[in-house]
């Protein structure tokens, strides 16, 4: 009678259950216990095998056994086990599959004990440990003539040295090497198809590999996945690779490659779905012949030195879902690809090169699209209404461009209701900022740039409409009147860059109320899909992950005027302040001690008078600060904090003293001894209103003193 599908699997159940319960043998019992024992932590996992009792060891945490009691699999992905990886482990004679992953196992790794003793073993996965030390040289036992290895994962650990040729000689059976992640060095070893004819992912990535890529790999008839990238690899890509004709993906990103890609022999690896060869010094066209690669997914080619027009065959390869050829030197009009054919297409990223002409229609046919990055070209023109046909459209970059009319771009692009990265800076210049109420939509935009524009007009309302807003920046253009009050109403804002405008007034309160700037929690939410191609060029700054960009106020140079408003004690998780290059004028506020997050404070250039507080000492995270070119005098705050920085930070202040500037205080004593400090003058009154009340008299302080510090 044949058994169903169901019954089939209930029997496999039945049959997997009772081999579980059976009891394994006294040796097997014991390697496993002497493995814990070894362990300095073994997260609770002894506990968890002596609760079973006198049951045997194959109902065990982590341990499976075949129908004879023996143990085949020891699994124990992170279960939090420190300490050595025992010997022991090699006495479990039939062990097939031992998967130690995700711990925080130490010292060398016992491998030609488990290969010899256990001859059954296939598979051994003890990546993400702290495992260290070379791996040793392997013979194949006189009984047998290799090991049954099928797969092996060591990545992420802290192996050094050299990964020796001959161990792979005797894995006949080889199909899976994953030693990314260590600190190998030497040349790539090559044998790996010698004697292991099935073998078909290679990862070497993230190590200290030097030398070319071995050409002995395109020997490698079932390769299908090559993996070398972040290494120190030079020469140029071996004609043999392209023997490889399996292969489905090739990585060698951020090493010394150079050459030209040989478009006749590319066309023998028409599986490849995924190249990156970002990161090298390649040179010359991407070939015609690029076309022929129909299964191609993914196209790396960036930070490279690559030149010429874009190849129309580009637009047969119509599976393509990312193009990434930032930072080369690729040229011409992007109208020579059909990008219509690219239905697939998501990423598209042409930063940094020098393409010329207008934005082709055809892209706009490219539905799935979620970036368009076509920032640092020489594109000029006008968007295109058809641009709201990119209805998946969530990162836009085109900025240091030439393009025209801002106000039919923001009209354009409001229509693109995924849109949450909009950076078209640098563009459009000496246009006027529209203020057209008219202009709505934008409800996802979290990050809005619209810099280096020389924009002339005020901050417009428009802005107040953008509620998911997180950062903006409008610095470096010609914007008047005053810092808009409803700037509080943006309540996940905490990046603002306003700086190098003509913006005038005083500082207003409301910028004190900030949501996102007085909560004591200092992390951003960032959508990681928004910022993964976002690159902000700061002060010798670039930042590439969600998490680096800091809550930051920028007003430096305009023309804002009056006091620093003291409630600007209330921006509690503030990292950068800069007022610097303004005309405000009082003293500088002591509630600033209370910024405890500050790592930037700029406030040179300005009219600025009394004493820097020495409560700025408090400031324990501060790394840069800048009070020069004011009318500030006193001592300069002598703490640890302030003796990191330099005289340039204070120079243009003539009346302040102290060792940084080179100028001793004791000028200064006179004038102190004089006039009472603030908390001298506290002290005064103490002590007189304390000596009146116990002699029962009353005194009459002098009340210009009061008036002065307290009027």
């Amino acid at each position: 009678m044949a058994f169903s599908g169901f019954a089939l699997t209930v029997l496999l159940l039945q049959l997997s259950m009772a081999s579980r319960a059976r009891p394994c043998a006294d040796q097997e019992r014991s390697s496993l216990l002497r493995f814990v024992a070894g362990l300095s932590r073994d997260g609770g996992l002894a506990m968890s095998w002596r609760s079973h009792g006198t049951a045997g060891c194959c109902s065990w945490e982590g341990i499976a056994c075949d129908g004879d009691g023996m143990v085949v699999e020891v699994s124990l992905p992170g279960r939090g086990l420190q300490g050595p990886v025992s010997p022991a482990l090699g006495d479990l004679a039939g062990l097939q599959r031992l998967n130690l992953s995700r711990n925080s196992l130490s010292g060398e790794l016992p491998l030609e004990k488990l290969l010899s003793s256990s001859r059954g073993l296939v598979a051994i996965d003890v990546s993400f440990n702290r495992l260290e030390g070379e791996l040793r040289e392997l013979t194949p036992s006189s009984a047998t003539r290799g090991w049954p290895l099928q797969v092996l994962n060591i990545s992420s650990n802290l192996f050094t040295g050299e990964i020796p040729s001959a161990t792979w000689k005797v894995m006949n059976s080889l199909v899976a090497l994953n030693a990314s992640n260590n600190s190998f060095h030497g040349w790539m070893p090559s044998s790996f198809c010698i004697s292991s004819p099935s073998f078909a992912v290679l990862d070497l990535s993230n190590n200290r590999f030097s030398g070319r890529i071995p050409a002995g790999l395109g020997n490698c008839s079932e390769l299908r996945v090559l993996k070398a990238g972040h290494n120190n690899l030079s020469g140029a890509l071996p004609d043999e690779l392209f023997n490889a004709s399996s292969l489905e993906y090739i990585s060698f990103p951020n090493n010394g490659l150079y050459g030209k890609l040989d478009g006749s022999r590319m066309t023998n690896l028409r599986n490849l779905a995924y190249l990156d060869l970002g990161g090298n010094m390649l040179n010359g066209k991407i070939p015609d012949s690029i076309g022929e690669l129909r299964r191609l997914e993914v196209l790396h080619l960036d930070h490279n030195d690559m030149s010429g027009e874009l190849p129309s065959a580009l637009s047969n390869c119509t599976n393509l879902i990312t193009i990434d050829l930032r930072n080369n030197y690729f040229s011409g009009e992007l109208t020579w690809v059909n990008f219509s054919t690219l239905i697939n297409l998501k990423t598209l990223d042409l930063l940094f090169n020098n393409f010329s002409g207008t934005i082709p229609e055809s892209i706009y046919s490219c539905r799935n699209l979620n970036a368009l990055r076509l920032a640092d070209n020489k594109l000029h023109g006008q968007l295109s209404p058809r641009i709201a046909n990119l209805k998946s459209l969530i990162f836009l970059s085109a900025s240091f461009n030439n393009f025209t009319n801002i106000t039919n771009a923001l009209h354009v692009l409001k229509d693109c209701k995924e849109l949450a990265v909009l950076i078209i800076g640098s563009n459009f210049k000496d246009e006027a900022m529209p203020e057209d109420e008219t202009i709505d939509g934008f409800q996802n935009l979290q990050y809005l740039s619209l810099s280096r524009c020389s924009l002339s007009g005020k901050i417009p309302l428009w802005l107040s409409k953008l509620k998911n807003l997180e950062m903006l920046l409008l610095h470096n253009n010609q914007l008047t009147g005053p810092i808009p009050v409803w700037i509080r109403s943006l309540k996940f804002l905490f990046h603002v860059d306003m700086s190098e405008n003509n913006l005038t007034g005083e500082i207003p309160k409301d910028l004190m109320e900030m949501p996102m700037l007085t909560t004591e929690n200092t992390a951003t939410e960032l959508d990681r899909r928004v910022f993964l191609l976002l690159i902000y060029r700061g002060a010798s700054l670039e930042y590439r992950v969600a998490t680096a960009f800091p809550k930051m106020l920028n007003f430096g140079r305009n023309n804002l005027t009056g006091m620093i408003p003291k409630e600007i004690s209330q921006l509690k998780s503030l990292a950068i302040l800069n007022f610097s290059s303004n005309r405000l004028s009082g003293e500088i506020p002591l509630q600033l001690h209370s910024l405890t997050n500050l790592q930037v404070l700029d406030l040179s250039n300005n009219h600025l008078t009394g004493a820097i507080p020495m409560e700025l000492n408090n400031l324990h995270f501060l790394a840069a600060f800048n009070v020069s070119n004011n009318d500030l005098e006193g001592p300069i705050p002598a703490g640890v904090q302030f003796s990191t920085f330099t005289s340039s930070s204070f120079r243009g202040n003539p009346k302040l003293c102290g060792g940084v500037v080179d100028r001793p205080c004791d000028s200064a004593k006179a004038h102190h001894a004089s006039t009472p400090s603030r908390e001298q003058t506290h002290r005064r009154i103490a002590f007189v209103i304390a000596f009146g009340a116990f002699f029962g008299v009353g005194v009459l302080y002098d009340q210009m003193v009061l008036s002065k510090y307290f009027g």
